[in-house]
């Protein structure tokens, strides 16, 4: 909620509050005539959504981050990079608006970091997969050379996946904490324990957010179709239009995972995608309908619903 001179530090920063707002780093807000709260957010023309984690409120979005450009989605070697993580992210970044990119970083921790690579490529599908090392460096001006035309960064991930140490190189400064990983898993602490805006020099912006433990999809647009391409084309090929994929004639998706084009792994994750998708349309149905009834049973109007806009 800063102009550009106060994230710069050029102007001093306006502070107001934001009760009643739906508000997130990267938004652009219009304050109240006093100053003294939020009057308005503009629109979003991206957003970083996943479903809220929080007990009680499963059936809500929290939105990570709003109008950024490109979203990073950082693995890190060391440990086995999780390729089911990778797709849950892949679908959230589609139906962000964003730009994703992968980054596989800890480079300096292996000696040949091609396997990890290729292990996130099969799963990226035409997605870039960059390699980085926030300790020597490498790499990191490639993921810098994204914010060129005053784009918007931001990076998603777990913690310990070295993504403050990236921020901290592109910055220039120790900006933000780090901490070391545990031996057995290199699993990490939250070092960023709120997101943040910050400039980077030259040119462009940064959101820097805390490591995200759990990837939990929100109401997908079409970042399912995106993120599994390679199915869904083959599903085109069933010679049933109601396919279930399973035993039936004709199933250009069983043909492939009998040839060894397709992992099997593969069309399990989807599914499980699909059915978790369609679970949560019916808790924010539940949702809506308690909030109906509470209000008298009388169905609040469009324009008036809280998931409008979500």
């Amino acid at each position: 909620m800063r102009t550009m001179g106060e994230a710069r530090g050029v102007d001093e920063p306006l502070r107001i509050r934001n009760i009643g707002a739906d508000v997130a780093v990267g938004d652009w807000v219009v304050p109240s005539d006093d100053g003294e709260r939020v009057e308005q957010v503009l629109e979003r023309r991206s957003a970083f959504t996943r479903r809220a984690s929080f007990d009680g409120m499963r059936a809500v979005a929290h939105t990570l981050a709003a109008n950024i450009d490109v979203v990073f989605l950082v693995h890190a070697l060391g440990s086995p990079p999780s390729p089911r993580r990778l797709e849950r992210e892949l679908v959230l970044a589609f139906d962000s608006g964003a730009e994703p990119v992968v980054v596989l970083t800890k480079t300096d921790l292996v000696g040949d970091p091609e396997p990890g690579r290729r292990s996130l490529a099969d799963v990226a599908l035409g997605v870039p997969v960059l390699l980085a090392s926030g300790v020597t460096g490498a790499g990191v001006d490639e993921i810098g050379a994204y914010a060129t035309g005053n784009r918007t960064l931001t990076f998603l991930g777990a913690s310990g996946v070295g993504k403050s140490t990236i921020v901290n190189s592109l910055l220039g400064a120790e900006r933000m904490a780090t901490s070391e990983v545990r031996e057995g898993d290199q699993r990490g602490r939250h070092t960023t324990v709120a997101a943040e805006l910050l400039p980077l020099p030259g040119e462009g912006w940064l959101i820097d957010t805390p490591g995200v433990r759990a990837v939990s999809l929100w109401l997908s647009g079409n970042g399912i179709e995106r993120a599994f391409s390679d199915v869904f084309d083959l599903m085109d090929g069933c010679r049933f239009r109601d396919c279930k994929h399973d035993q039936e004639p004709g199933c250009a998706v069983q043909a492939a995972i009998s040839a060894g084009e397709l992992d099997p792994i593969r069309l399990a994750s989807l599914d499980r995608l699909i059915e978790e998708e369609a679970a949560l349309e019916e808790e924010q149905r539940a949702r809506e309908k308690t909030a109906d009834k509470r209000a008298g049973g009388r169905t609040r109007p469009p324009e008036e619903s809280e998931f409008d806009d979500l």
